[in-house]
């Protein structure tokens, strides 16, 4: 079993930065991909950044494509979000999420969960 811890989140104005972690913890030697997913209010959940653990090979949706990053620190097997140049649009709850799988794509290898952090853009 997995257990995903997220931190970071919060609000901020429209133009500015924001970080979000997510630390993976129990057998993580199954993983080969964690990346980030959003839901915002009324809407359905959707993928947004995923990377190959170990490769550092990384896929975005096109909606946060050159103002998103998700960095990994391996060893610590912990993936960041870093979000830039943030849009009232990117209002949502922020989900972790960690399995194994084709991670080039957003479904099929989500087998473990963060809690969710809200993220709020005025």
């Amino acid at each position: 079993h997995v257990q995903l811890v997220e931190s970071g989140g919060g609000s901020v104005q429209a133009g500015g930065s924001l970080n979000l972690s997510c630390a993976a913890i129990g057998k993580t030697n199954v993983l080969n991909c964690m990346g980030w997913f959003r839901q915002a209010p009324g809407k359905e959940r959707e993928g947004i950044a995923t990377i190959i653990t170990l490769l550092h090979n990384t896929y975005y949706a096109d909606s946060v494509k050159g103002r998103f990053t998700i960095p990994e620190d391996n060893p610590k097997n912990t993936v960041y979000l870093q979000m830039n140049n943030l849009e009232p649009e990117d209002t949502a709850i922020y989900y972790c999420a960690a399995g194994r799988g084709a991670c080039d794509r957003f479904d099929g290898w989500t087998n473990f969960w963060g809690q969710g952090t809200q993220v709020t853009v005025s």
